[in-house]
C-alpha cells in the first residue's frame, strides 16, 4: 500500500485527530522527524486489510492487536504487510499472528501480534 495525504485525511476525518505532526512538515521536523507522518492507525489498517483478505480471509475478527511502531510512515512510503499463524487453539477458532510491517527501504515500521477469531466467510 502506497501511503498517501488522502489516508492521513481520512483517517483525521474519521478520528478527528488532527495532530500537526501528521499536517504540517515543520512542526514535524521541530519535533525530531525528517517531516510529517502518517498516523500509526494508518499503518496497522493494513494489518486489518490482509487479515481480512488473505490470512486467514473473510470471516476473521480481531480479538487482541498489539502493535509497536518503530519507524515513522511518511506521505508517498510504501509499506507491505506479513502475517504469520504461530499458534492455533484446539479448543476454540482461534488463531494468534505475529504482524510486520515493512517500507520499501526493508525498514521494519511496525511489529507485533493478533489474536483472531475465525468465522466461516462462506467463501
Amino acid at each position: 500500500m502506497r501511503v498517501t495525504d488522502e489516508h492521513i485525511e481520512a483517517f483525521a476525518r474519521l478520528s478527528g485527530d488532527r495532530n500537526p505532526v501528521h499536517f504540517d512538515d515543520d512542526f514535524a521536523r521541530r519535533i525530531g522527524f525528517d517531516g510529517r507522518i502518517a498516523h500509526g492507525a494508518v499503518t496497522a489498517a493494513l494489518l486489518s486489510a490482509v487479515l481480512g483478505m488473505d490470512l486467514p480471509g473473510p470471516g476473521s475478527v480481531f480479538l487482541e492487536q498489539r502493535v509497536r511502531y518503530l519507524a515513522p510512515v511518511r506521505p508517498g512510503d510504501t509499506i507491505v504487510a506479513a502475517l504469520e499463524v504461530t499458534r492455533v487453539r484446539e479448543d476454540k477458532p482461534i488463531v494468534t499472528l505475529t504482524a510486520s510491517v515493512m517500507n520499501a527501504k526493508g525498514v521494519r515500521v511496525a511489529e507485533g501480534e493478533l489474536v483472531v477469531l475465525l468465522r466461516d466467510g462462506g467463501t
